[in-house]
C-alpha cells in the first residue's frame, strides 16, 4: 500500500514509524509525510513539501501518486474537510468528515451534541456577546473555566480562580482576539474537581473500540504549574482508568455521541478522543478531539501490537472488532526549546538521539525538527518526545529519563515528573 500521513509533529512521526512496520507496506518509501519532519525522513518515508492545511494540494498529490490511504494527523485538515475531499476523489481516508470534526472544531457544537446524547459534562453557557458574558460571570461560581470556541492549538482554555482573571480571559478572547476568530464565541463552564485522563477509541459508525488509557501533562512546569502547552508528556496506561473500566467508560462518553451523529446522518470513522475528568460522581467529558492526541499518540503506538494499517482499514470498512496492546507501560517525555510555550528560537543543533534510541525499549519521536545536511536542528517549540517502554510505570519512567539524559540541545527544558500522578495512585492502592 501507498500511504500518506498528513502533518509534521511527534504524532505524525509515530504514525509513520508504526505504519512503515505494517505488513501492508512493502517499502518505507511508499509512506509519504506531508510535510513531515526530520524523524519521518529518518524512518525512510518520503517527505512532501505540502502543508497540512493545503487541502487542494494534498488531494492532488494523493491522486497523482496513487495513494491508497490518507491518514490526517492534526485537527485542522479534518475540520477543513480533508476526509470528504479524499473520499470524493476515490481515496480512502482514516478520519471523520467535516461535520463530525466539529466536535473538536467547535466547543459549542460539542456541548450541544453532548446534551442531545446525554453525556455527562460540566454545566456551561455559550456567548457571542461580550456584555452578556461579563454579566453571566458576575454570578458564576469560582473557579470558572473560559474556553475559546474554535481551534486554538491547545491553548484556548483558561481556568480562572478570580473574577479579574476571568474578565481578563474573556477580554483576551473576545476583544483583543488573541485566538483570532476562535474567540468570536466562548464557552463558560463550571470547574470540575478530579483527575484528568484520556480515552481514545477507534470508531466506525456506532461502534467504539477503546485503546488503553493515557494521561497527558498540559502545563509546562513540574507539579502542574505554569502556562498550558500542547502537552509536555504522557504515559499509558493511566491507573485512574484501568483496562477493566475501558468498555463501560466508552459506552458512557463515546458511544452515545456516535449514535447521535449517526442519527443526524453522519457516520463517524476514525479516532474519537474523550478528555475526561474523573470526579467523585464518575467520569465527565472536558473535551473531544477527533484525532490521536499528541503526545498521547507516541506511548500508545509504542504499546500497540495490532497492525495499525489493518486496524485503520477495518475501521473504514466497518468491521473493527478489537485492539491488542502490550501489557508494558509506556512513557513519553517532551523536550522543548528554551522559552516554550512563549517565544523560542529555532535551528538549535540536536545530538545524542542515536545513542538514546539504542537503549532497550526506547524510541525518540521528533515533534519539531528538520535536517540540514547531516545536522538535525530544532524547528518548533516542542522538539522531541522521548518515549520508552517498561515492565511497569516506575521502570518506564526510569528508561525514558535515562534516554533524555543522552540527548543534548542547548537550552532544552522538560518536566521531571511525567507519570508521578500514576505512581502515587499505584502506591496508594498498594
Amino acid at each position: 500500500m501507498r500511504i500518506l500521513v498528513i502533518g509534521s509533529g511527534g504524532r505524525e512521526h509515530a504514525l509513520v514509524w508504526k505504519i512503515a512496520r505494517s505488513g501492508q507496506v512493502k517499502d518505507p518509501g511508499d509512506v509519504f509525510a506531508a510535510p513531515g519532519n526530520g524523524g519521518t525522513l529518518a524512518e525512510g518515508a518520503t517527505n512532501v513539501p505540502i502543508n497540512a492545511d493545503d487541502i487542494d494540494g494534498l488531494v492532488a498529490f494523493a491522486k497523482r501518486e496513487r495513494i491508497d490511504l490518507a491518514v490526517p494527523g492534526p485537527e485542522l485538515p479534518l475540520t477543513l474537510g480533508i476526509v470528504d475531499r479524499m473520499r470524493d476523489a476515490g481515496i480512502a481516508a482514516f478520519g471523520p468528515d467535516a461535520y463530525c470534526a466539529q466536535l473538536e472544531g467547535s466547543k459549542a457544537f460539542a456541548k450541544e451534541i453532548m446534551a442531545a446524547a446525554g453525556v455527562p459534562t460540566a454545566a456551561s453557557a455559550i456567548f457571542t456577546d461580550l456584555a452578556a458574558a461579563k454579566a453571566h460571570l458576575a454570578d458564576a461560581a469560582l473557579p470558572v473555566v473560559i474556553k475559546a470556541d474554535g481551534l486554538a492549538a491547545g491553548k484556548g482554555v483558561v481556568i480562572a480562580r478570580t473574577r479579574e482573571e476571568a474578565l481578563g480571559a474573556i477580554g483576551d478572547m473576545m476583544e483583543t482576539r488573541v485566538f483570532g476568530t476562535a474567540g468570536d464565541r466562548i464557552v463558560m463552564e463550571e470547574f470540575l474537581e478530579g483527575e484528568e485522563v484520556s480515552l481514545l477509541c477507534l470508531c466506525h459508525g456506532t461502534r467504539a473500540v477503546p485503546l488503553p488509557s493515557a494521561q497527558d501533562h498540559k502545563t509546562v512546569f513540574d507539579g502542574d504549574t505554569g502556562p498550558n502547552t500542547g502537552g509536555m508528556g504522557a504515559y499509558s496506561p493511566a491507573p485512574v482508568l484501568p483496562d477493566s473500566k475501558l468498555g463501560t467508560t466508552a459506552s458512557l462518553v463515546v458511544e452515545p455521541v456516535l449514535r447521535e451523529l449517526e442519527r443526524r446522518g453522519h457516520s463517524y470513522t476514525g479516532v474519537l478522543y474523550a478528555g475526561l475528568m474523573i470526579t467523585r460522581d464518575g467520569p465527565k467529558v472536558l473535551e473531544y478531539n477527533v484525532r490521536f492526541g499528541d503526545p498521547e499518540c507516541e506511548p500508545l503506538l509504542m504499546r500497540l501490537e495490532t497492525d495499525l494499517v489493518l486496524a485503520m482499514k477495518a475501521c473504514i470498512d466497518g468491521r473493527l472488532e478489537r485492539i491488542d496492546a502490550t501489557s508494558q507501560t509506556a512513557i513519553g517525555v517532551v523536550m522543548a526549546a528554551k522559552g516554550y510555550p512563549g517565544a523560542y528560537a529555532k535551528g538549535i543543533p540536536i545530538q545524542g538521539i542515536p545513542e538514546a534510541d539504542k537503549l532497550p525499549g526506547v524510541k525518540v519521536f521528533h515533534c519539531g525538527t528538520r535536517r540540514e545536511g547531516d545536522r538535525l536542528l530544532s524547528a518548533g517549540g516542542r522538539v522531541l518526545c522521548v518515549t520508552a517502554l517498561g515492565s511497569g510505570l516506575a521502570m518506564a519512567k526510569a528508561n525514558a529519563y535515562q534516554a533524555v539524559e543522552r540527548i543534548t540541545m542547548d537550552g532544552a527544558h522538560y518536566r521531571h515528573d511525567i507519570g508521578d500522578k500514576g505512581l502515587r495512585r499505584l502506591q496508594g492502592a498498594g
